[in-house]
């Protein structure tokens, strides 16, 4: 057995003579692992929610968006269609044409992103299952139809109850795209209706922004005929999207820009990641000052065994042997610590996954009615890592400088 831990591992679980090295040990542990266990279950319910939002992101926005450069709208190609279809590793693909536009209903009115797509949209997008109210269908025969945000419905008081007999239209303003300018309101504005039929609810940004209706309304409102402003592309395997973005770069050309969905979100991704890590650095620097209690309890620990020191001396233990044996000590506290914390903490996940017992205060507001978690075991590593190399700093304190103060090796005595 190694000499060094079997003596660390007598003077960590050995009665002292005083019992208030056993208390700080015991306050020591506690401190790591409830450290440790509070790095898991916090990383874990952020990147539950990280994972609930992109989930909520990624039924919106597609897995590949292709859009044009210079200009807002192109008219696409149709044997690009084609050979974009035909591309291994796309499952299809959907034109859409969005703008800004006012919309009107009764006597409010807001500002809004008028999102016109074709009938392969549903097929791509995950919208459909966000619905709130009524259901995602933009066209029964020769009539069209709006699904807007819950934000914008709230906003302009729209219902969809279906006890409702008759319900008004919803009014849709755009200026017409013409060069000259006209004075006269019905000349310089386009207005259209459209009946509202559904309600979708994603996350806040999108409810209250969007909405949705067939691609031929939507031209006919901003005055196009064929144009598009985005082509958006559902893989059939996203885990291979960056072959498959640069095969549809490569098709579409320079210019135009394809954009996987980290991409399309690139600020949000890059300020969740900056945030989580900012929590970890937080929790870290809390687990960093529990640690003290190491450093107090090592202390105290070796100055109570000088006489032991002495002891180990005269029998051929050099002071580095000693040193090892107080390091050993610090790591065992540490490791223990670090242990017991990561069984609570992955205990104490599993049982959120499991039962859901911690719920949202907002419950039934919210698309999901408990924290939501989700262990990573990268993170789970990175976690051991940082408590293990704070628990050796904190044994690598007292051992450097205090038997350098107050162990000496011709001030031992035996006893």
């Amino acid at each position: 057995m190694n000499f060094p831990f079997y003596i660390a591992k007598r003077y960590l679980f050995a009665r002292k003579s005083h019992n208030a090295i056993n208390i700080i040990s015991l306050i020591s542990i506690g401190g790591v692992a409830v450290g440790t266990m509070a790095l898991i279950v916090v990383l874990s319910v952020f990147n539950g929610f990280d994972n609930l939002v992109q989930s909520l992101f990624n039924s919106f926005n597609p897995d590949l968006l292709v859009t044009i450069k210079e200009g807002k709208a192109f008219v696409p190609d149709r044997s690009l269609l084609i050979q974009l279809k035909q591309t291994e590793g796309v499952e299809d693909y959907a034109e859409v044409l969005e703008d800004k536009a006012l919309l009107k209903y009764d006597e409010r009115q807001t500002i809004a992103i008028i999102k016109g797509v074709d009938k392969n949209y549903g097929n791509i997008s995950g919208v459909d299952s966000m619905m709130r109210q009524g259901e995602f269908v933009l066209e029964k025969g020769t009539d069209y139809y709006a699904v807007v945000g819950e934000g914008i419905a709230y906003f302009l008081n729209i219902s969809l109850d279906v006890r409702i007999g008759y319900r008004p239209p919803l009014s849709v303003y755009v200026p017409r795209r013409i060069k000259s300018i006209s004075f006269n309101p019905e000349r310089a504005i386009n207005r259209r209706y459209i009946t509202p039929n559904g309600m979708f609810s994603i996350e806040q940004d999108f409810d209250s922004k969007y909405i949705f209706v067939p691609l031929e309304f939507s031209r006919d409102l901003f005055g196009y005929s064929s144009e598009v402003t985005s082509i958006e592309v559902k893989l059939s395997d996203y885990s291979k999207y960056e072959q498959v973005q640069k095969q549809i770069q490569e098709l579409f050309g320079t210019g135009f820009e394809v954009k996987n969905r980290f991409q399309q979100n690139q600020i949000f991704y890059k300020t969740m990641e900056t945030e989580k890590w900012i929590i970890f650095l937080i929790l870290v620097f809390i687990l960093a000052v529990a640690s003290f209690n190491v450093i107090g309890s090592l202390t105290m620990l070796i100055l109570e065994k000088k006489s032991d020191i002495g002891v180990l001396t005269s029998l051929g233990a050099d002071m580095s042997v000693i040193k090892k044996v107080f390091l050993t000590e610090g790591w065992l506290i540490t490791v223990i610590g670090a242990f017991i914390g990561l069984i609570a903490g992955l205990l104490l996940c599993w049982v959120q996954i499991k039962y859901k017992i911690i719920g949202l205060p907002s419950s039934g507001s919210f698309v999901i009615d408990s924290y939501p978690v989700a262990v990573q075991w990268n993170d789970v590593f990175v976690i051991i890592f940082a408590v293990l190399l704070i628990g050796y700093f904190a044994a690598w304190y007292p051992i450097r400088f205090v038997t350098r103060k107050f162990i000496t090796p011709g001030e031992i005595t035996v006893y």
